[in-house]
C-alpha cells in the first residue's frame, strides 16, 4: 500500500504534463493582422481562425483609443470574417 501512494504524485505530474501538451496555443491559429478603420483611427488586429473569434484581438491602437474598445473592434471584425 505505501508503493502506491508513494506513486500518486509522480503519476500526478505525468499527467499534468500531458495534458499541458495538448492545450492549443494561439499562434497555431494566428492568421496575417488586418487593419480596421475606425472613428479614431487605425487598428491592427490579431484574427484566429474562424471559428476562434474569442481570442481575436487589437495589436496596435491609436492612442486616443483603450485597450478594451480596440479589442472589441477586432472582435467584431473577426465575426465579420466568420459569416463571409
Amino acid at each position: 500500500m505505501k508503493t502506491v501512494m508513494s506513486s500518486v504524485p509522480v503519476l500526478a505530474c505525468v499527467a499534468a504534463v500531458l495534458v499541458a501538451g495538448c492545450v492549443p496555443s494561439p499562434s497555431n491559429y494566428e492568421t496575417t493582422p488586418v487593419q480596421v478603420q475606425s472613428d479614431k483611427g487605425i487598428v491592427t488586429c490579431q484574427l484566429y481562425s474562424k471559428d476562434l473569434v474569442v481570442w481575436d484581438r487589437a495589436i496596435d491602437r491609436p492612442n486616443s483609443m483603450g485597450v478594451q474598445e480596440a479589442d472589441a473592434i477586432c472582435k467584431e471584425e473577426g465575426k465579420r470574417e466568420k459569416r463571409r
